[in-house]
C-alpha cells in the first residue's frame, strides 16, 4: 500500500471532525465569540481524545515530522475544531521540536481567526517552547510590534509559562510597558492575564510593578492583573482607579 501523504491524512481528519460534530453545540459555541466562528460542535475533551489517538498512530507509523505537516494542513481555513485538533496533537510534544518547527508554529499566528485557536496555539505550543529556550524571546518582542493584534496578544500570552515558573520577570515587565497603551481589548486582556499569572506566582516582585503602572494602565489590564492578589493588595492597587 502506498504511503499516505500529509494532505490525505489531514483531509481524512477533517471528514472525521465534520461527521462527529454536534449541530446544537456548534450554535452554542458562537455565544463566546465576537467574530463569526465556523464550528463543528465538538467538546474539547472529546476532541483531545481523538487527537491523541491519531497522534499515537501517526507518530508510530510516520514519525513526528509527518505529524507536524498534517497539523500545518489542519491549521488553515476557518473551522475551529480543525485548528484546535492540530494543536492538541502537538500538546506535550514540544520538547522534541526545534527552531524550524517553532518558525512553522509561529507562522500560524497569521491564520488565527479567534481567541480560541489563538490561545490554544500559544499556550499549548509556542509558550512551552519559549520557556524551553529563552533565545526565542526575540520573537516575542517582534510580535509585540506587529500590526496584527493576534501577534501582539501572543507576545503576552506566550510568556505565561515563564511567569508561572518565576522566570523572565524583567522581560515580562518590559513587554508590558511596551504594550500598556494598546487599544485592542484582546491585547489588553492578554497583558492582564500575563500580569495576573506573574502576580499569582511572585507577588513580592509583581506588586511594586503594578503600583508603578496603576495610573497609566488601562482599567481592564489592571483589574485583571489584580484578580488573584490578596484583597488588601488588590484594594491598594486599584484604589485610585
Amino acid at each position: 500500500m502506498p504511503r499516505k501523504t500529509p494532505a490525505y491524512i489531514a483531509a481524512f481528519i477533517r471528514r472525521v471532525i465534520k461527521d462527529g460534530g454536534s449541530a446544537p453545540h456548534s450554535l452554542d459555541v458562537q455565544r463566546f465569540f465576537k467574530e463569526e466562528i465556523a464550528s463543528r460542535g465538538w467538546y474539547t475533551d472529546e476532541l483531545r481524545k481523538l487527537a491523541v489517538r491519531f497522534r499515537r498512530q501517526m507518530v508510530g507509523e510516520y514519525g513526528p515530522e509527518f505529524m507536524v505537516q498534517v497539523a500545518d494542513k489542519l491549521f488553515r481555513g476557518r473551522i475551529l475544531e480543525e485548528k484546535i485538533f492540530a494543536v492538541l496533537m502537538l500538546q506535550n510534544q514540544t520538547a522534541q521540536f526545534g527552531n524550524q518547527e517553532f518558525r512553522i508554529f509561529e507562522s500560524w499566528l497569521d491564520r488565527v481567526t479567534s481567541w480560541a485557536d489563538h490561545d490554544c496555539l500559544v499556550h499549548y505550543v509556542l509558550g512551552p517552547m519559549i520557556l524551553a529556550d529563552p533565545a526565542r524571546l526575540k520573537a516575542v518582542f517582534q510580535w509585540a510590534k506587529s500590526p496584527n493584534r493576534w501577534r501582539r496578544r501572543a507576545s503576552a500570552v506566550g510568556l505565561i509559562h515563564c511567569a508561572r515558573k518565576k522566570t523572565q520577570f524583567e522581560q515580562i515587565t518590559k513587554l508590558s510597558d511596551q504594550l500598556l497603551q494598546d487599544q485592542e481589548d484582546m491585547v489588553q486582556k492578554g497583558i492582564g492575564w500575563l500580569l495576573r499569572e506573574t502576580a499569582k506566582a511572585d507577588p513580592v516582585k509583581a506588586i511594586p510593578y503594578l503600583m508603578k503602572i496603576r495610573q497609566p494602565a488601562p482599567r481592564l489590564v489592571l483589574r485583571t492583573a489584580c484578580e488573584k492578589l490578596a484583597p488588601e493588595d488588590r484594594e491598594r492597587i486599584l484604589k485610585t482607579r
